[in-house]
């Protein structure tokens, strides 16, 4: 076994282990809980709120962009909030030290914050079958573009955390950066209105990043034929969906290791206990 094969199963392993330990952990279980219950909430009070001029109600037509949502939250915020504490911590330096330890770390942190994140997403479309009875009726092909999506979706999203967290300095930063990123995201990719209504160069600028075919591939996946009318192109366009998520998810898993890995070469035993030092004296 070489060492990259060797590194890759150290990884798997060490992230199933990450989240395990996650589902034990009460911060993580409260805080999943209540995005879960902030999503639910939604959906109950707009079950018999129909769209003008549709029959479809507001609940199912906003369920599948808060699955997309959920999918890029968990993979961008999740991981940069993650990878500046592990950084902080030393985390990152010991992985440095150890043979194709950053290929190890990324896989590692690509499963425990899908997984993570899969449990959240879960809990939001088992709630939401319920309060849309509508979405029972998903054939097969529904389901299985749903499925496509999170795995594409996650494999786009998650290595480009793993960058924007390597440019940030600390995890109060990291926090500030990950949801200015996706607020900004979120606000151009048409993930809660029609892009149809948003001016045409802001379209084609949400047509670059993920987030806009993340939700366009759910929509598809869910939402009946008639509400691709309010498409770009009145398409659901399930080919360019696959393509622009599969080029950025190839692009983040050659670019994010080493950009880890000059991250990681800045870092030293004196710099982490410097950092501790300096978060005991602002607790103290």
């Amino acid at each position: 076994m070489n060492a990259t094969t060797h590194a890759v199963k150290l990884g798997l392993a060490r992230g199933w282990i990450e989240f395990r330990h996650s589902l034990t952990s009460s911060t993580d279980m409260y805080f999943n809980a209540l995005i879960s219950l902030a999503f639910v909430v939604v959906l109950y009070f707009q079950r018999e709120v129909k769209l003008p001029g549709t029959n479809l109600s507001l609940a199912a037509a906003t369920l599948p962009s808060m699955l997309a949502l959920l999918v890029a939250v968990g993979g961008l915020v999740g991981t940069v909030g993650t990878l500046a504490v592990e950084r902080e911590d030393g985390t990152l330096l010991r992985a440095k030290a150890m043979p194709h330890g950053m290929t190890g770390y990324l896989i590692g942190r690509i499963v425990s914050t899908s997984t993570a994140g899969l449990v959240t997403l879960l809990i939001v479309l088992a709630a939401g079958l319920i309060l849309v009875p509508s979405m029972l009726g998903t054939g097969p092909g529904g389901w299985l573009m749903f499925a496509w999506v999170i795995v594409l979706g996650l494999l786009a999203t998650l290595p480009l955390g793993a960058v924007v967290g390597s440019l940030t300095s600390n995890p109060q930063a990291a926090a500030g950066f990950s949801m200015l990123t996706i607020g900004a995201l979120t606000s151009a990719s048409g993930i809660f209105y029609p892009i149809t209504s948003m001016p045409e160069w802001l379209q084609t600028v949400s047509q670059i990043f993920p987030l806009y075919w993340l939700g366009l591939g759910m929509r598809s996946a869910f939402l009946p034929d008639s509400a691709v009318t309010a498409e770009i192109g009145q398409s659901w366009r399930f080919f360019e969906t696959t393509g622009v998520l599969g080029l950025w998810a190839v692009a983040g898993l050659l670019l994010a290791p080493p950009i880890l890995r000059r991250m990681a070469k800045r870092e030293s035993g004196s710099l982490v206990q410097e950092r501790r030092e300096r978060a005991m004296q602002r607790v103290s």
